[in-house]
């Protein structure tokens, strides 16, 4: 699968575009109106990052008890649950009169429950594509994502000044009605990918399961840390630039969309493979460096667009954990990566607004570039190596591949 053409006539990827689309939008509009509200009330860098970037900090927690969920429940059915959730808890954040510790125990709950949501959504996008179809889409995800964002920022930048903040979370609270909506329209009822019922244990026990593969360790690594530690960066955008923030997340937006494109419809699998992940994680956090020196804002813009190129090497990184990974755990799999990805976000943001509030943003961003890259040049003696053709199996997997796969609609 090469196309785009072939890549939307595939039953159901439109849908969960779709679905996924009014997600990212409610996400993005939400997000920036909550740390501007909170930015407004307290004035602090480090409690306005945190909370756009602090339900990230909760993922792991999440992933650690429910992420057996993602290949345990009805796939349509849980995606609808969870956008309904998301818009009760973003409807809570609107309440008059919220303080800011209350606002801390809603995304604290929101975050736990949404370390599902990824497992979900990108375990059903590997049952509706082929195998060689998996980078595109996903790619086509990413690019949605961003142009999403570019339009949700702006257009959230400009809803917090013409309406207030907290109406701006309500407009976010309806796009995830929106996006439950689409998923109980538009998706086929499927059976679970695993049998079981999800729990605490299952869910520690498939965890402990994927990271006890080396090759699958060094990859999560590369996923999570390098673009955590950039992210970081960009928690700080509303610190550095208060009245230009939503323009940086913008152009953002904009380098991570250039880079899907590229990457996903013009590398074929010959040049992923030769190419690799570092270059790519490495041209993600060296433009941030120049923050050190104050740029002017042009300066700025570009720079954060060229380095959000760097954000496709997940796509590289992804492709390579779906082949070290078996078929009835791809869900799980993907939740994981995805959870960590996020708590470490979280975990930067929180490094990044403390540093910011002991020197400046800026010093702070740059640091945390700095860190991004020294990461990337450890791991890329492990990465570089051929992947390998074929992962050791451990009994449990042996018994897993072993299942038949219940791929059957309902």
């Amino acid at each position: 699968m090469r196309t785009y053409q072939e890549l939307f006539e595939t039953p159901e990827f439109a849908p969960l575009l779709a679905v996924s689309a009014a997600h990212v939008a409610a996400l993005t509009v939400s997000g920036l109106a909550l740390g501007t509200l909170v930015h407004d009330s307290t004035g602090l860098p480090l409690l306005a990052a945190l909370s756009m970037f602090g339900p990230k900090l909760v993922q792991m927690i999440g992933a650690s008890v429910l992420l057996s969920a993602a290949d345990r429940l009805p796939p349509r059915a849980a995606t609808v649950g969870l956008a309904l959730f998301f818009a009760v808890a973003t409807t809570a954040l609107a309440l008059p009169g919220l303080p800011v510790w209350g606002i801390f125990v809603i995304l604290s709950v929101q975050g736990t429950v949404g370390s599902v949501g990824g497992g979900v959504r990108y375990g059903l996008l590997t049952e509706i594509l082929p195998t060689e179809g998996y980078v595109l889409g996903r790619s086509v995800h990413n690019m949605c994502a961003g142009s999403l964002q570019v339009c949700g920022y702006a257009v959230g930048g400009v809803l917090v000044n013409v309406l207030t903040p907290r109406e701006t979370l309500l407009t976010g609270a309806a796009l995830y009605v929106v996006s439950a909506a689409v998923a109980r329209i538009g998706l086929t009822r499927r059976r679970p990918r695993a049998k079981g019922r999800p729990s605490v244990s299952e869910s520690r026990r498939t965890n402990a399961l994927l990271w006890s593969s080396k090759p699958r360790r060094r990859v999560y690594l590369a996923l999570w840390v390098p673009n955590g530690l950039v992210v970081g960066c960009e928690s700080l955008f509303v610190s550095y630039a208060p009245r230009h923030a939503g323009l940086l997340f913008a152009c953002t937006a904009v380098g991570m969309l250039a880079g899907d494109a590229l990457t996903g419809r013009f590398l074929s699998a010959r040049r992923r493979d030769r190419f690799g992940a570092p270059p790519l994680l490495l041209l993600l956090a060296a433009p941030y460096l120049i923050f050190f020196l104050h740029p002017a804002l042009p300066v700025a813009l570009a720079a954060v667009t060229v380095g959000a190129v760097g954000f496709s090497a997940s796509l590289l990184l992804q492709e390579r954990l779906l082949s070290l990974t078996p078929g009835e755990l791809t869900g799980h799999a993907f939740g994981l990566h995805s959870s960590g990805m996020l708590t470490m976000q979280g975990v930067a943001a929180a490094m990044a607004g403390g540093i910011a509030q002991l020197t400046s943003p800026a010093t702070a961003m740059t640091v945390m570039a700095a860190a991004s890259v020294a990461v990337t040049l450890a791991l890329t003696p492990g990465l570089r190596r051929p992947a390998p053709v074929a992962v050791p199996v451990t009994s449990e997997e042996g018994v897993l591949r072993g299942r038949p796969r219940p791929a059957d609609k309902t």
